[in-house]
């Protein structure tokens, strides 16, 4: 019955009477989608549509003071809280880093436990990722049942990427990142910062470089950022990697044509084999590419 304690989250919280509209005028997520049952994959842009943060989005019931809790990378937390303070301007909310007093946890293969505990959703990314709680810190060593190894493991198996380990803040898009296809971008919401270029490249289709899940041969991974290659080409970057499983950022047309091209894909010289996840809608390198993972409900 694995959980865990997720030592490298933090929480920004945002509350107050305009909390909902200012982050819904911010954010790739709907926030009409976010309730105390149900969080939100989210992220903050750049203007020009590349990842600043990525995070998942809670939301506290009223009965206990209502807001809305950034489940995010720990140490980025601070800096999205200020990030956040430059939107404000006249806007009726309070963002507070409360990294040191609450805690992530984190579960799969067992019952989510009850919303006494804490903010608990089914994780909004794959179901079969879990579920996601925001506890308060001194209560998280309840739930170290397993290390966070066995957790990134278990995400690395159904080809889910983390911002901060698999992609680098500031230089992806939320389509190299998959989070058009993990739910964090909703195509449907009104405004917000960056929408014009992920619009964009969600109607043209010109997303051509994809975080895909790869499987090393001989169960020996690469290093992260280390270089893909296939033949003499540049295909990207390798992410992170267990239990010889890994996910690498790379050019989808390039991959394909090294396979077509019957060229071996090379992350730091190891042979990897492409392994396709069922949720994923876009088109993939390789016909023979594995079937794998289950798709979102």
């Amino acid at each position: 019955m694995p959980s865990v304690h997720l030592a490298d989250r933090g929480v920004v919280r945002v509350s107050g009477e305009d909390a909902k509209s200012f982050l819904d005028g911010l954010v790739t997520c709907d926030l009409d989608r976010v309730s105390p049952q149900a969080a939100r994959l989210g992220a903050l842009l750049t203007p020009q549509g590349k990842i600043l943060f990525d995070f998942i989005v809670f939301q506290a019931p009223q009965e206990i003071g209502g807001g809305y809790y950034l489940d995010t990378f720990k140490v980025f937390a601070p800096d999205l809280a200020k990030r956040l303070g430059f939107y404000k301007l006249r806007a009726k909310v309070a963002i507070e880093d409360l990294s040191e007093a609450m805690a992530i946890v984190a579960g799969w293969d067992e019952p989510r436990p009850d919303d006494e505990v804490g903010l608990v959703a089914e994780d909004p990314r794959l179901p079969e990722l879990g579920w996601r709680a925001i506890v308060a810190a001194q209560d998280a060593a309840e739930f170290e049942k397993v290390p966070a190894a066995a957790y990134h493991a278990h995400r690395i198996g159904l080809g889910v990427p983390e911002g901060g380990r698999d992609f680098l803040f500031g230089d992806a898009f939320p389509h190299e990142a998959l989070m058009d296809q993990l739910h964090g971008v909703d195509f449907d919401k009104g405004c917000y910062v960056g929408q014009e270029v992920v619009s964009r490249m969600q109607h043209r289709g010109t997303a051509r470089t994809r975080i895909v899940p790869a499987i090393y041969e001989g169960g020996f991974a690469a290093d992260v950022g280390v270089e893909v290659t296939a033949g003499d080409k540049a295909l990207g970057r390798t992410g992170t990697a267990m239990e010889g499983r890994g996910l690498l950022m790379i050019r989808l047309d390039r991959a394909a044509d090294a396979l077509a091209a019957g060229h071996p894909i090379l992350a730091g010289g190891i042979p990897v084999r492409l392994e396709k996840p069922r949720w994923v809608n876009f088109p993939y390198p390789g016909d023979g590419a594995t079937q794998s993972g289950a798709g979102p409900a």
